[in-house]
C-alpha cells in the first residue's frame, strides 16, 4: 500500500496546480459556484488520468485491493483539506464544510466519490481489455 500512498503526493500538486489554474484563469472571470464546479470538473478529469496511470502502472491485486486504494486516497485528501481548512487557513469548521454541500450547488462530494472509486473502474477496466 506504501507505494500508492505515494502515488497520492503527485495527485496533490496535481489539486494545488489545478486550484492556482482557477485563481489566475476563470475563477477571475465567472460566478465563484461556477468557478468551483468548473475547477471540480478538471481535477476530476486531471486526477483520474492520473489514477489511470498508477493503475497501469502498478495494478491491484484485486477489486478489494483497488477499493482499499481509493478509501486511502479519500482519507488522505479529507484529512488534508480540513488540515489546511481548519488549522493553517483558520476557518470555522462550518466554512470548511460549506464546499461539501452538494445541495448548495458545491460538487467537490462528487470528486471525493470519483477519487474513491476511480482506483476500482481503471481495475475493472484494464482486467476487460
Amino acid at each position: 500500500m506504501t507505494r500508492y500512498v505515494l502515488a497520492w503526493l503527485p495527485m496533490l500538486v496535481i489539486a494545488v496546480a489545478n486550484g492556482a489554474l482557477r485563481q489566475v484563469t476563470f475563477g477571475k472571470v465567472m460566478p465563484e459556484l461556477h468557478a468551483h464546479q468548473l475547477s471540480t470538473v478538471i481535477g476530476s478529469v486531471l486526477e483520474g488520468l492520473f489514477v489511470w496511470f498508477v493503475i497501469r502502472k502498478w495494478p491491484p491485486s484485486s477489486s478489494r485491493h483497488a477499493l482499499r486504494i481509493g478509501l486511502v486516497w479519500l482519507v488522505l485528501t479529507v484529512a488534508f483539506e480540513f488540515f489546511m481548512g481548519l488549522v493553517l487557513a483558520r476557518r470555522p469548521l462550518p466554512d470548511v464544510l460549506h464546499d461539501y454541500n452538494l445541495l448548495a450547488g458545491r460538487v467537490w462530494v462528487l470528486f471525493l466519490v470519483w477519487l474513491t472509486f476511480a482506483p476500482w473502474v481503471f481495475f475493472r477496466l484494464r482486467r476487460t481489455a
